[in-house]
Order: structure tokens, then C-alpha cells, then sequence
């Protein structure tokens, strides 16, 4: 029986270290964690699939919360019941006693608790990634009404656009062609051209 830790923020930017110092005091050793800068979404995550080769029956999976594991209500209870019934790993939730799967004289009532949290916390990790999503959407929308300019700047016409733009107006060049010749991509281009009707 070998204990690994689980670690996972979304973006590069977000701070991981709370949760390694926290997987560390379990006790694991820092070669046993393993860490995903990926959305929650789903659990096709490079590390948390070479974790997954890694484990094997009566290894532990330990993890601080259940929104660390992932953020899909569906797939969070399918995932639990593949690890812990067919896999036969256990996990251990730490800001959750209650989910911590080791206890091998859980009674029936202890299973059925254990089963309604992990429900519960899933569909709350859920809807927090839906309000996310939400306050996002809202945030942007807000954006546009004061009239920020979201995304990338546009990218500045070259000079030898114009020359470039007439060859491909008689036909003697494609998009595709007239693109490559600029440095810029087909979508990039056809934009210019819309532009300039």
C-alpha cells in the first residue's frame, strides 16, 4: 500500500503550494504528488493519467478537497466509483473526514454518509464552476457595454498588404497564398478583406 497526493489549479498563474504543503503534512513524500495546471472539467489531465498508471489496488489517493479531484458532478461520482469499487483505491479527502475511504469497518450507516457527502460536495463543486462560468460571462458582457476591447489588439495591415490585396482581387493569388506571403493567417487576412469592403 503506497499514499499519493493529488494536486490541481486551473491556470498556470493560480498558487498550488497551500495545497502541497497541506498533501505533504498528510504525511507523502514530495515525489508522490503529482500536479495539473488544468481545468476541473474533465480527467484527462496529463499527471492525474500518469497517476492513475502509477496506483494500484489498496494504494491511496489522497487530495484536500473534492474540487481538487474535479469540478463535473457526473464524472466526479463515476471517477470515485471506478478508484474506490473497481480499482479498489482508496481516497482520502483531508478537509473532509467523512470521505476517507480507508475505514475498512465502516458500517453501513458510515457508507451511506460517506456516499450522500461525496454526492453533495460534487454537485456544489459544479455549481461553483457553473457560477464561475456565470460571473464570467456577466463580467465580459459588462466589459463590452463600457466598450472595453476584449482579446487580442488587431493586428496592424503590413504595408505590402494593399499590392497583395489587388493580386488577389484579379485572381492571380488565393487567400491561402496571399496569407502565407504576409506572415498572417488565412482568418487573419479574409478579416482585412471584410474590413476593407
Amino acid at each position: 500500500m503506497t499514499s499519493y497526493g493529488y494536486a490541481r489549479v486551473s491556470t498556470r498563474d493560480q498558487n498550488v503550494s497551500r495545497q502541497i504543503d497541506a498533501l505533504r503534512a498528510f504525511p507523502l513524500e514530495e515525489h508522490r504528488i503529482f500536479v495539473d495546471h488544468y481545468s476541473g472539467v474533465h480527467f484527462e489531465r496529463p499527471n492525474y493519467q500518469l497517476l492513475m498508471g502509477t496506483m494500484g489496488p489498496h494504494d491511496v489517493l489522497v487530495v484536500t478537497s473534492i474540487d481538487r479531484l474535479g469540478r463535473n458532478y457526473k464524472e466526479i461520482l463515476e471517477q470515485w466509483q471506478e478508484l474506490t469499487k473497481r480499482r479498489e483505491i482508496d481516497i482520502v479527502v483531508l478537509d473532509m473526514p467523512l470521505l476517507d475511504t480507508r475505514s475498512t469497518d465502516r458500517d453501513l450507516t458510515g457508507t451511506f454518509i460517506a456516499d450522500m457527502m461525496l454526492q453533495l460536495l460534487s454537485y456544489v463543486a459544479q455549481v461553483e464552476r457553473e457560477n464561475i462560468r456565470q460571473r464570467q460571462a456577466e463580467g465580459i458582457a459588462a466589459a463590452r457595454v463600457r466598450g472595453v476591447r476584449l482579446g487580442r489588439p488587431p493586428l496592424p495591415k503590413p504595408k505590402e498588404y494593399w499590392a497583395i490585396k489587388e493580386l488577389v482581387g484579379g485572381g492571380e493569388l488565393t487567400h491561402a497564398e496571399a496569407a502565407m506571403r504576409l506572415g498572417v493567417s488565412r482568418t487573419t487576412f479574409e478579416k482585412w478583406l471584410r474590413e476593407d469592403r
